[in-house]
């Protein structure tokens, strides 16, 4: 089982705070920056409607939908999570349609092609980039959404959590059970 990042819609404000902390953790990747708001680009992305205000983020699922059906391998399960690898991405979309969350983003930015010649051969064209939360692998301090979150809202989920959360309901399902069945 994989850990993954738990957002309660309950706590989340809706302040963007997350998103933000996302992109800043990133900037150094290549894949959007603060200087252009065309090219923010955080992993999460933060719904807002009438009842419910919440980032949607990758759940890191076991059985990776988007892994499964990526035609180049791009997204692989390693390290302890899902992960894309950029090298390989060809931008086709394919894991957004699978993701059952809506959690993977495909963003598409104008880079350098390398001709292998002189810098008046060398053109801007578009490139597709797949993006979905990484866990902030790349930060020993874990998660930077969940790190900077004002009100607790995003906490990162480990799988003992998962087990210790279901042998609880387990029991308290058992309990009540054994509580109906003494009454008749």
């Amino acid at each position: 089982m994989n850990r993954f990042v738990f957002a309660d819609a309950n706590k989340c404000i809706g302040c963007r705070t997350c998103e933000l902390a996302c992109a800043i953790s990133h900037q150094d990747e290549g894949i959007g920056t603060l200087n252009d708001p065309n090219d923010f680009a955080p992993r999460l992305q933060l719904v807002k409607n009438a009842k419910v205000t919440t980032p949607v983020m990758c759940r890191q699922c076991d059985d990776a939908p988007c892994a499964q059906v990526c035609p180049n391998n791009a997204i692989v399960h390693e390290d302890g999570y899902i992960k894309v690898i950029q090298s390989r991405c060809i931008g086709c979309k394919t894991c957004a349609i699978a993701c059952p969350y809506g959690a993977m983003d495909v963003v598409t930015k104008m880079v350098t092609e390398d001709t292998g010649r002189s810098a008046l051969f060398q053109r801007k064209v578009p490139k597709s980039q797949a993006l979905k939360c990484d866990l902030c692998s790349h930060r020993k301090e874990g998660p930077a959404c969940a790190q900077v979150c004002p009100t607790g809202a995003i906490s990162l989920i480990e799988p003992q959590e998962i087990q210790q959360t279901s042998q609880q309901k387990r029991e308290l399902a058992a309990a009540s059970a054994a509580v109906i069945g003494l009454g008749k």
